[in-house]
Formats: C-alpha cells, sequence, structure tokens
C-alpha cells in the first residue's frame, strides 16, 4: 500500500489543500491528512473544527484519513507506516522552503516527499490570507471548500 502523509496546521483548509488532496488521491492509496499541534500557536480554529472542516470536505472519500499528530513529522511518518509525505508548491518561496524541510526529512529517515504543483486556480490562496479575510468580515466562501463555514 503507498500511503501518504500530507502535514500541516489546516488553519483553515483551502481549496489549494483540497485541490491537492483530491489530486494525491490518485497516486497514492491512502493519503493521512495530519493535523499538528503546535502549542506555542496561535489558532483562529479549534483543532476540533480544523478537523471536522476536513471531515466533512472528504465524507465520500474512502482513501482521505485525518488524525492529529504532534512532534517531528518523520516520527509520525513511521509510526502511521506512511512511506511518503506529500505537499503543495504555490509559488519557488515554497519550493525553497519545501526543499530544506524534504532533505531535513531524508537526512533523519528514509522518508520521500512528493511536490504536486498547485492549480493555477488557487496557487495565490494561503490559509493566512483566507484569515484574514475572515477577520475583516470579507466573502472567504471563494477560498475555502463548503465544509469550512465560520459560525
Amino acid at each position: 500500500m503507498k500511503r501518504a502523509i500530507f502535514p500541516g496546521s489546516f488553519d483553515p483548509l483551502t481549496l489549494g489543500h483540497y485541490d491537492i488532496i483530491k489530486r494525491g488521491v490518485t497516486l497514492f492509496d491512502e493519503i493521512i491528512v495530519a493535523i499538528g499541534v503546535n502549542a506555542d500557536k496561535k489558532y483562529m480554529f479549534s483543532l476540533k473544527e480544523r478537523k471536522k472542516f476536513i471531515e466533512d470536505a472528504f465524507a465520500d472519500e474512502p482513501k482521505v484519513k485525518v488524525v492529529t499528530y504532534k512532534g517531528l513529522t518523520v516520527d509520525f511518518c513511521k509510526e502511521v507506516d506512511a512511506e511518503f509525505i506529500l505537499r503543495g508548491l504555490r509559488n519557488p518561496a515554497d519550493f525553497e522552503f519545501e526543499k530544506a524541510i524534504a532533505h531535513t526529512n531524508r537526512s533523519l529517515s528514509e522518508i520521500e516527499t512528493v511536490f504536486l504543483l498547485t492549480a493555477a486556480k488557487t496557487s495565490y490562496i494561503a490559509s493566512s490570507i483566507v484569515r484574514d479575510v475572515i477577520r475583516n468580515n470579507g466573502d472567504y466562501t471563494k477560498l475555502v471548500p463548503d465544509s469550512v463555514r465560520v459560525k
């Protein structure tokens, strides 16, 4: 079984994340969307909300599982027997940042990182932008799946 994890904070899940997961499902037998827990980070949405956003978005996709984890991503990969880390790239800055992480992960373990370029129509979307739109009462619904709604 080819299992990949797609790690992130998903605060919140965006259409960019959604696109990468949907495309990743065609490459892997299972995608584990792994929500990293960082006690030092301030999140807009609770862990429970973020997990539900993703579960609801992929309710009809049995190849997608959603879990939370703490610690190093490579250690989590070993724990769940994942051979791959899936990452999306929006721009050259993402590539440079992700390349450094991929090299570090590869030096710590045998894990392979697979990069997918984001679709052109979602390449500008970042969770930080979505949070800013929400904070300023803008129409964030064009940037996220239907499962992501502010109460």
